[in-house]
């Protein structure tokens, strides 16, 4: 836990007020903390860091730097607060992006909560979670923007197996500069004796509620907060773990804000000069004040994909800026039958336009009106009889047979008529023709 370099000030008389601790460990298994955390007397924050190789922790702590401005007397619009700080953060990793391309993939996710002396005015994007304990019973306050989760939703697998789901920590919306993820935010009445829990998925992600609420119940903030690390670590948790516990307690007496925290990557970027990266974590249980050693991650077999020697850090490929394709053969079903009916509509506009063309041809050694068009395609006929004539073939000079023969063209009916009658005039008169 970060000690604190500011001074305590006194806040002025309040509804309520928050009494905070923060604790945050680089886990059993990974080689440096992407977590980073802020607990205030006006905000409590998460982020988690995502990108393996692309420094999730940079994407982090620069995240917690935008929000730990708003750790002061809030306005009245909470939610506009944390939206406006949420934004400024994801353009700020933008801009370190854009300074350095091998950051390119950083993001993070981020939890945050604003206090105002009676309510939080919450901001939420990805998968790093808060929770509300009261009298006995603990709730989960925002809902993870994770793959799981949507299957969740749908039906498809209960919260036990999504915590056991080779793709539980894939994520769906996170800060990274580039696409714009819009947070969710709400608001949350609190009332003296309530208990905020604000946790990255390290500990979430292998404490269940009941677990959470156990712990919980029992002591002060800070002793909450270490018991939850240490309950996610020998729970197996593969991931950093960073929890934020803050008491709602009565606040008509003026009283000193205690220092804020800073844990995590936004604490320890200061001092990567440290040679050794093992757990920071020291916990307190009866006594037990020895540091917990890194062990080695155990990889599956399975995995199937590598890079260089080394298999792929889960990280780098935990954030997904585009939702999961799902009922892949509903859409292409559904662009099937829109093709399908563009052609319907493309061919039944071209036959109703072949309808209102006319010419004229021979039938059986007699002139006829077809309509339609003068020309057949293999196994399906363009046109039909429409008029037949008294007209005879036989009458005709060879010329004007063949002419017929070969079908003359007409622009309507009434040109093919005329072109009829124009044949009649010369059957009358060229009585010898033909044969």
């Amino acid at each position: 836990m970060t000690q604190p370099t500011t001074q305590p000030t006194t806040r002025p008389t309040a509804p309520l007020r928050l009494q905070f601790a923060a604790v945050s460990d680089v886990g059993r298994v990974r080689k440096d903390n992407q977590d980073s955390g802020y607990a205030g007397p006006w905000l409590l924050s998460v982020c988690d860091g995502v990108g393996g190789a692309a420094r999730g922790d940079i994407a982090s702590s620069t995240a917690i730097q935008q929000l730990r401005k708003l750790d002061e007397p809030p306005t009245e619009d909470l939610l506009g607060q944390v939206a406006g700080a949420l934004h400024r953060a994801h353009d700020r990793i933008g801009e370190l992006v854009d300074e350095d391309p091998s950051l390119n993939g950083t993001s993070t996710t981020a939890t945050v909560a604003l206090f105002d002396g009676t309510r939080l005015g919450l901001g939420h994007v990805g998968d790093s979670r808060a929770y509300l304990y009261r009298s006995g019973e603990i709730t989960q306050l925002t809902k993870d923007h994770t793959f799981v989760q949507s299957l969740i939703d749908e039906g498809r697998i209960t919260e036990d197996e999504a915590r056991v789901h080779p793709h539980r920590n894939l994520i769906l919306k996170a800060l990274d500069g580039i696409h714009e993820a819009e947070p969710d935010l709400f608001h949350i009445g609190l009332a003296a004796g309530d208990r905020i829990l604000l946790c990255s998925d390290g500990a979430s992600g292998v404490l269940d509620d009941r677990r959470l609420a156990d712990i919980l119940s029992t002591g002060g903030p800070d002793f909450a907060a270490v018991e939850l690390v240490r309950a996610s670590l020998e729970a197996g948790s593969s991931d950093n773990v960073t929890c934020i516990v803050a008491d709602v307690v009565d606040g008509s007496t003026p009283v000193e804000d205690p220092p804020p925290i800073l844990v995590g990557a936004a604490a320890e970027l200061r001092r990567r000069t440290r040679s050794a990266k093992g757990s920071l974590f020291r916990g307190h249980r009866a006594g037990d004040t020895g540091e917990l050693e890194p062990v080695a991650a155990e990889i599956p077999d399975d995995v199937p994909f590598a890079i260089s020697n080394d298999p792929l850090d889960p990280e780098q490929a935990r954030y997904a800026p585009r939702p999961p394709r799902r009922f892949v053969w509903l859409k292409r079903l559904l662009a099937g039958l829109i093709v399908l009916g563009l052609l319907w509509v493309a061919l039944a506009a071209a036959w109703s336009w072949s309808q209102q063309q006319y010419y004229v041809g021979e039938q059986d050694g007699t002139v006829v009106i077809y309509r339609g068009l003068n020309a057949d395609l293999p196994g399906v006929s363009l046109s039909s009889t429409y008029e037949t004539t008294d007209v005879q073939i036989a009458r005709l000079s060879d010329f004007d047979a063949g002419k017929v023969r070969e079908g003359i063209d007409a622009g309507s009916l009434d040109d093919a008529r005329r072109a009829v009658d124009n044949l009649a005039s010369k059957q009358s008169t060229d009585t010898t023709a033909g044969g």
